[in-house]
């Protein structure tokens, strides 16, 4: 799980991470085109709305993570245009008894960009195990937030020390 800075990381986050196999939440938009929904099948996508999640935006990630075959990619801020994380991921990694491991991408942030021959970097963070007692109010949220927020910018740091990230869509 990481920041979500472009529409292709969730890609970049499966390569970097071969040959681990990996499932996909997406927002429920992307399945209406019948093309993009035909890939988001085959790489093991499935939908979230993220206006008015139901119980399946938490029981779906559970159950393929417990079934073991595939590791789950999450963005905890669900959109590129919010830093702000939610709560979601840290309940699925409790539930189905998995670490959470903090990753982040830094590189180009357009697609036209990614032909400019700009390095591209994805980090894995050390594995942070949600312990099975751990309250899941909001005091405990937030302090597992902060904990993965933390790694985050320590991922970043040992990347690029310079680097702050810029929603390319907000110009």
């Amino acid at each position: 799980m990481g920041p979500h800075r472009t529409w292709f990381d969730p890609i970049l986050y499966a390569l970097a991470a071969s040959p681990k196999k990996f499932s996909f939440m997406a927002k429920e938009e992307l399945f209406k085109n019948p093309v993009i929904r035909w890939i988001l099948v085959h790489c093991h996508a499935f939908p979230v709305n993220r206006t008015n999640p139901g119980p399946s935006a938490i029981k779906t990630p559970v159950k393929i993570l417990r079934q073991g075959e595939l590791s789950t990619v999450i963005f905890p801020s669900g959109s590129r245009h919010s830093q702000h994380l939610k709560g979601g991921a840290v309940v699925i990694a409790k539930m189905a008894n998995v670490p959470l491991i903090p990753t982040v991408y830094q590189g180009p942030l357009t697609f036209k960009s990614l032909f400019s021959r700009k390095r591209i970097t994805v980090a894995f963070g050390r594995p942070i195990q949600i312990d099975r007692k751990q309250k899941m109010d909001e005091a405990g949220r937030d302090a597992l937030d902060k904990q993965l927020q933390q790694a985050f910018n320590q991922l970043d740091q040992k990347i690029n020390p310079d680097f702050k990230y810029v929603d390319v869509t907000k110009k």
